[in-house]
């Protein structure tokens, strides 16, 4: 099945990803262990934070705040 098209919203969060990862992460995800882990890899090098943060934006449909 196809997924939709990112939102605005995913749309920003890509961009934001580019220079601060973990800031991308904790908006769509909340305070948790992706957060954690965007960090640890943005410390390890910023391409890693980066691929991992564009992950969990196009994995997860909304942010954690929507219900």
């Amino acid at each position: 099945m196809a997924r939709p098209p990112s939102s605005t919203s995913d749309v920003v969060l890509y961009f934001l990803a580019i220079f601060i990862p973990p800031a991308s992460v904790f908006i769509k995800r909340g305070c948790g262990a992706d957060v954690v882990i965007n960090c640890l890899l943005w410390i390890l090098g910023w391409i890693p934070g980066v691929i991992h943060a564009w992950w969990i934006i196009s994995k997860y449909e909304r942010p954690a705040g929507y219900h």
